[in-house]
């Protein structure tokens, strides 16, 4: 059972940074109105991920800080390129659906705002689904 708290808590941080990403991208989008799409695009993006990360990683150590003091050094490793793979390729799934959704949002006519949304809210569901599943794959959690 002490797996799957430690994928529901990797879960929840992933919602967590989900939230205040996709609400200060959103707000970037709108105030690029104004630039081309795929400039836009790939402003948004850029910003959410660094957001995201910075608020990810902070969680992520306060979460697992005890945790690796318990653990050796070989199994830490082993779990840390697990994760790093499994999160690579989750990045993967997330940009391949995140910049098309978010550009083709835009050219249609939607508000960026909108447009960032709805876009973050598929390519994070995507992401949370390959990124549990791989870890789930690869036994991490």
């Amino acid at each position: 059972m002490k797996s799957n708290q430690q994928l529901l808590q990797i879960n929840r941080n992933f919602l967590i940074c989900f939230v205040v990403s996709a609400s200060i991208s959103a707000v970037i989008a709108q105030s690029l109105a104004g630039f081309e799409n795929h400039v836009n695009t790939t402003i948004t993006i850029i910003v959410g991920y660094v957001i995201y990360f910075g608020i990810f990683s902070g969680l992520f150590y306060f979460d697992n800080k005890n945790r690796y003091k318990q653990m050796g050094s070989k199994l830490i490793k082993k779990e840390i390129f697990s994760m790093i793979s499994s999160f690579g390729i989750g990045e993967v799934g997330y940009l391949g659906v995140r910049w098309p959704t978010f550009y083709y949002f835009l050219e249609v006519g939607i508000e960026p705002f909108l447009a960032s949304l709805i876009s973050e809210i598929i390519a994070t569901g995507c992401y949370m689904v390959i990124v549990t599943a791989f870890l789930r794959g690869t036994k991490t959690f």
